[in-house]
């Protein structure tokens, strides 16, 4: 005979709770290391080359009204 009863491996309850995700946030948050900050400056046009975007995208995003048009 087979065993149809299976362990709950997440909770019923996809949603959640603010609580709940501000539980998990809290466990995980030493699991990630905040990045040094980087004091970045601009960079001159100039400098910037052999960026090559493909037909494809390019076309796509000429299509796009907040872009191309």
């Amino acid at each position: 005979m087979t065993n149809l009863d299976l362990p709950a491996t997440a909770p019923s309850d996809l949603e959640g709770d603010l609580a709940s995700l501000w539980g998990d946030c809290a466990r995980m948050a030493p699991h990630w290391a905040a990045p040094e900050k980087d004091a970045s400056r601009p960079v001159s046009p100039s400098l910037i080359h052999g960026v090559s975007v493909p037909a494809r995208s390019a076309r796509l995003l000429e299509a796009m009204p907040d872009y191309g048009n």
